[in-house]
């Protein structure tokens, strides 16, 4: 019989292996953008990023660019492939730490069914096997977190719960929204302390070491901005406040998109297995809640938490499901802990029986999605976006800008062209330039884009200042094709026509970025 750790660490090295589609597509949208913007770098005071203006910690782009300085635009890839390896043996020892805290005499057994579920979730391609987001990146610390948390409560140690906040608040430099890890380690402390798992003192002393780590990233991201002359006000918006402003928009523009969006996730969610995790968990929680009331309560905080995230975030991006893959592989090892103490013991092998089928369903449903993906992609699925931006890079002359509309970081960074619009997601453009009064200000003004790319229609959303931009576009550009029948490229206005051919059939054959 293969033992339990050779499972644990086939599980993580499949976790590695899962993400193998990110070898052979290019950047995608959210990693294009961030490398556009790590490159471009130039901290200014109304600006944490200069020219570029992006919603995200400083984190995430100073790993990009140093990633980009390792390795080149695809070794953040790398970065996150490993990142999921470290995902399953991070859960695999926190299902462990659970199993022997509780007294399972073979604690191995829950960890390496924790660790396979684990790598389901995380190597779905229904979610995302291909782009390094900050989803992706974050779930290590966060997974890493709640171990450490855990270690911290039982033995306890002021050294491991100074990891876990250190982890846990870096894991929100990815993705503001990724608290998991911090609302798990202070619900199992608190929890813990009511219910004289560890005496107050004890939970004083861990507390305090939790916040201590816990504010390491924070003061050296405020050190960082005071050191580089960004205003904390800056700094601030650009990572919360920023988020008040685009909710209103999102909520006063048309929502067919973000409602399909929002089906399509519901569909994923079920499909993948983390419906069932969900409700297999409620079905025991009676069981988990009298054997480990502590880890159970810490456990549904976090999954509470990180699905209100999902829901509550309004645009319905599918990577957002990511955030669920450590509180929904702890709630799966609190049942198999569960298992272990049954009332009978018919009942013990019928509910093991079910909650393996979990996690069999779940990692079945895994290799199904990465299956699909590899089929489509050996039929040559073509990434349109990319072709349409080599294509405009190859007719470009010395010197010439193009602006993307509608927010397609892939095509501007497959062009190789800069941009003179800060705009490169189109949420904020639509936040902060709600007029496009800046747009039409550069369509009109001496640094006016050679080239101009509409990604959606000019009245894909409501803003009131798309008809100027339009009569801009005609009066100073020409048209000089649609890409693939669903992009409008247009030129500046020149004696000669400028040709564009975009070969919208031809798939992607790189690895890592690597023609081959």
């Amino acid at each position: 019989m293969v033992s339990a750790r050779v499972m644990i660490w086939t599980a993580a090295v499949l976790a590695a292996l899962g993400r193998f589609p990110s070898a052979l597509w290019p950047l995608r949208p959210d990693e294009a953008g961030f490398l556009l913007v790590a490159r471009a770098w130039d901290p200014q005071p109304d600006s944490m990023f200069g020219h570029f203006w992006v919603d995200r910690p400083p984190l995430i782009i100073a790993l990009t660019r140093l990633s980009d300085w390792i390795g080149g635009p695809y070794f953040l890839r790398v970065i996150a492939a490993l990142g999921c390896a470290v995902v399953v043996l991070s859960c695999a020892a926190a299902g462990r730490r659970l199993a022997s805290y509780a007294g399972v005499s073979r604690p191995e057994r829950v960890a390496a069914w924790t660790a396979w579920l684990a790598l389901g979730l995380v190597s779905t391609a229904m979610v995302d096997a291909v782009s390094a987001k900050g989803e992706v990146l974050g779930i290590p610390l966060v997974a890493a977190s709640c171990w450490l948390a855990l270690e911290a409560l039982i033995r306890p140690s002021w050294r491991c719960a100074a990891l876990a906040g250190l982890l846990a608040m870096s894991a929100v430099g990815f993705k503001q929204n990724m608290v998991g890890g911090l609302v798990f380690g202070g619900v199992l402390l608190v929890v813990g302390a009511l219910a004289r798992r560890v005496t107050w003192p004890q939970a004083a002393r861990l507390a305090g070491a939790a916040l201590a780590g816990a504010a390491v990233p924070v003061v050296a991201t405020l050190a960082w901005a005071l050191a580089e002359g960004v205003r904390l006000s800056t700094l601030w918006y650009m990572v919360y406040g920023f988020r008040a402003d685009a909710y209103e928009t999102i909520s006063t523009q048309p929502t067919a998109a973000p409602d399909e969006r929002a089906g399509n996730l519901l569909m994923i969610f079920c499909v993948t297995g983390m419906a069932l995790v969900v409700l297999w968990l409620l079905l025991n929680l009676p069981r988990v809640l009298g054997l480990l009331p502590v880890t159970a309560c810490a456990v549904i905080a976090m999954l509470a938490v990180d699905a209100a995230g999902v829901v509550l975030s309004g645009s319905y991006w599918r990577t957002y499901l990511v955030i669920l893959v450590p509180p929904l592989s702890l709630a799966l090892a609190t049942v198999l802990v569960a298992d272990e103490f049954p009332p009978r013991r018919t009942l013990h092998r019928t509910l093991a029986l079910m909650t393996r089928s979990v996690v069999v369903l779940t990692v079945l449903s895994s290799l199904t999605s990465l299956v699909e993906w590899t089929v489509n992609w050996a039929r040559g699925q073509a990434p349109t976006e990319y072709w349409t931006g080599a294509a405009i890079g190859a007719a470009a002359e010395p010197g010439d800008t193009l602006v993307v509309y509608g927010g397609r970081a892939d095509l501007q960074f497959a062009s190789g062209l800069p941009s003179p619009y800060r705009h490169l997601w189109s949420l904020p453009m639509r936040t902060l330039d709600p007029g496009l009064k800046e747009l039409r200000a550069l369509l009109k003004g001496p640094d006016a884009p050679t080239w101009f790319v509409e990604i959606t229609e000019l009245d894909t959303w409501s803003e009131t200042g798309t008809k100027p931009i339009e009569k801009e576009l005609i009066q100073g550009y020409q048209a000089v094709g649609t890409a693939c029948g669903q992009y409008r490229i247009y030129h500046l206005n020149e004696p000669e026509p400028t040709l564009l051919a975009v070969d919208c059939d031809d798939p992607w054959r790189a690895f890592l970025g690597h023609p081959w």
